[in-house]
């Protein structure tokens, strides 16, 4: 019966919190009360901003509106792998559609890398030929790795115009490009690509000049902006979401150089047989001295050192655990006589040391080691023996690489283990303010908006202030203490009634004014049939009687008898509610 009781009076308890919760955050008597980790439970949303075509007029510029696959092809060719003999198809599905994951703009929409493990292609034609002899090459892209990219490539290819025309159904990694730039990531490879093919004037064979410092990539499911500036002057800046991160020259800055030296060394020429390039030779002069002693001891003992005051030879570092017991299963005969486990001495704690002292050892001042006789410059050393430079006739000199060759086209052709990455704003031209121009009123309002996103989405860590006490703050506490107190019923109400007693005696007691006015009103109701039935019982006097001893002695010892019980079951449900919690 107590415990149906206990039980209805939680229930009550707990449907009062809930109500004064909802009434303190200024919910309505009807509202449903929901909190994190409810099924219907929406976390706050971030608007978004309808997305715009840009006006910007530049020699290429896609935004993956309408008609997009009018304008690109996806790869019908193969790839084979000269290394292994394996020929793979470009097989991997693109799409145009809005991001799945933190959408930055309503209707903002991106080519989409739709096949997990596969090798994508697709590439689009040029509106106009971009040719960069004298002006700044400016390449700039989105990307966004909605599902991350532990193994895949990101970067863009620049493809070479061709008098013959690219043939855009056959693009594949033997197709002729101008530039590579772009992320890839996998393994130990994190980089920006940036890559040219220089032709060399002289010969007319094309080389590709791989950036010697790249920087890492940055690809994660925000919309992360790359930008690539070539000047006239030959210097370039790599950006990522508009912060320079790679700035040098294409004369040095690249493997292997541009230009190649003016002189080589002489492949014909060899080092003379009577070269001497030994700089020292041992002195044969040189004689071991007398006082030098070999078989002296490196390391001999300290007879200045004594014995500390506080050691005890007479104790052992470690003695035998003398709380071990032999198990009773233990059998001498075929398991050997048993000993206990050794554990550390506590007496040699805190003292220098226990066991039979020595003295320790230090080094041998007169310890020289074996004698080797000492060098002495060679008086015959020509020096280190290089071949003689002869003129490179293989020697020319760009200063101007900036000069690409001629653009036709844009592609994608990579190879990637995780799906959904999306490309977006890629802009190719001449001009720096119309590629900031283009991040501002694209990147930038889609970044910040899915920063926000992310942020919200992120698990909030506790703030850490200084609680006010009850005293100070008797609302606040005490909807606190109800907060509290209705997450943990949620999963154990037992539980929170033990570890919040508070919150139960204050909603016991704002239950209790109900039942108490209800016993009041049974009281008086009662009191004159009860006053008449214990007249005839009355004592006809105020003196203290045996029955009165007797009877004060017996409520006190089941007053007492009560006290114990009922701290014994605060224990025994605290000793429980402990136990849960390590559980």
């Amino acid at each position: 019966m107590a415990r149906i009781t206990y039980g209805l009076v939680g229930l009550v308890a707990l449907s009062t919190a809930i109500n004064m919760v909802s009434a303190h955050e200024g919910g309505h008597g009807d509202a449903q009360f929901k909190m994190p980790g409810d099924a219907d439970y929406e976390k706050p949303t971030v608007e978004l901003t309808d997305f715009k075509p840009s006006t910007i007029k530049a020699p290429f510029l896609e935004q993956f509106t309408s008609s997009w696959s009018e304008r690109w092809t996806p790869s019908e060719a193969t790839k084979e792998s000269n290394a292994e003999g394996e020929v793979f198809s470009y097989v991997g599905a693109w799409n145009v559609e809005e991001p799945t994951v933190y959408p930055g703009m309503k209707g903002d929409q991106g080519l989409v890398v739709k096949t997990a493990a596969a090798h994508h292609a697709i590439s689009a034609s040029l509106p106009e030929v971009v040719d960069n002899k004298d002006k700044t090459l400016v390449v700039q892209y989105e990307v966004k790795a909605q599902n991350g990219l532990e193994c895949g490539g990101a970067y863009m290819k620049l493809l070479t115009d061709s008098p013959d025309g690219i043939k855009f159904k056959e693009f594949s990694n033997d197709t002729p490009y101008t530039i590579m730039f772009g992320p890839d990531k996998c393994g130990a490879t994190n980089k920006v690509h940036f890559i040219f093919r220089h032709k060399n004037p002289l010969t007319g064979a094309v080389e590709e000049k791989h950036l010697t410092a790249a920087p890492r990539a940055k690809l994660d499911s925000l919309s992360n902006l790359y930008t690539l500036i070539v000047k006239p002057d030959q210097t370039f800046d790599i950006k990522i979401n508009n912060e320079s991160v790679s700035t040098g020259t294409l004369l040095t800055s690249f493997t292997p150089s541009v230009n190649p030296p003016k002189e080589i060394e002489d492949p014909k020429d060899s080092k003379p047989s009577d070269w001497v390039d030994e700089a020292k030779i041992v002195d044969v002069t040189a004689t071991k001295p007398a006082e030098w002693d070999e078989d002296a001891p490196m390391r001999i003992v300290d007879e200045k050192a004594t014995k500390p005051s506080d050691w005890l030879e007479d104790e052992q570092n470690e003695i035998p655990d003398p709380e071990a017991v032999k198990p009773e299963d233990w059998d001498d005969e075929e398991d050997g006589d048993w000993i206990p486990v050794s554990v550390p001495n506590s007496k040699c704690q805190n003292v220098s040391g226990c066991g039979k002292w020595v003295r320790p050892t230090i080094s041998n001042p007169a310890y020289k080691g074996k004698w080797t006789a000492p060098l002495i410059d060679n008086p015959v050393y020509k020096g280190v023996w290089a071949p003689r430079k002869i003129a490179n006739p293989d020697f020319f000199e760009d200063l101007a690489p900036s000069n690409f060759d001629k653009i036709g086209a844009v592609g994608f052709e990579i190879w990637t283990m995780q799906n959904d990455i999306l490309f977006d704003n890629i802009y190719i031209g001449h001009s720096t303010e119309d590629a900031e121009k283009l991040a501002e009123e694209s990147w930038k309002i889609k970044f910040d908006a899915e920063k926000k996103q992310e942020e919200k989405a992120r698990p909030e860590a506790p703030e850490v202030k200084a609680e006010k006490s009850f005293k100070e703050d008797p609302i606040g506490v005490s909807i606190r203490e109800l907060k509290e107190f209705i997450e943990i019923a949620r999963e154990d109400p037992m539980l929170a009634m033990n570890s919040r007693p508070i919150v139960v005696s204050v909603l016991a007691g704002v239950v209790g004014v109900s039942f108490g006015l209800f016993l009041i009103i049974l009281g008086l109701m009662s009191g004159a049939s009860a006053e008449s039935n214990n007249v005839g019982k009355a004592k006809k006097t105020d003196a203290v009687t045996a029955d009165d001893k007797e009877e004060k002695e017996t409520k006190s010892s089941k007053g007492k008898s009560k006290e114990e019980s009922a701290a014994r079951k605060r224990t025994t449900a605290a000793a429980s509610a402990g136990k849960s919690d390590d559980e």
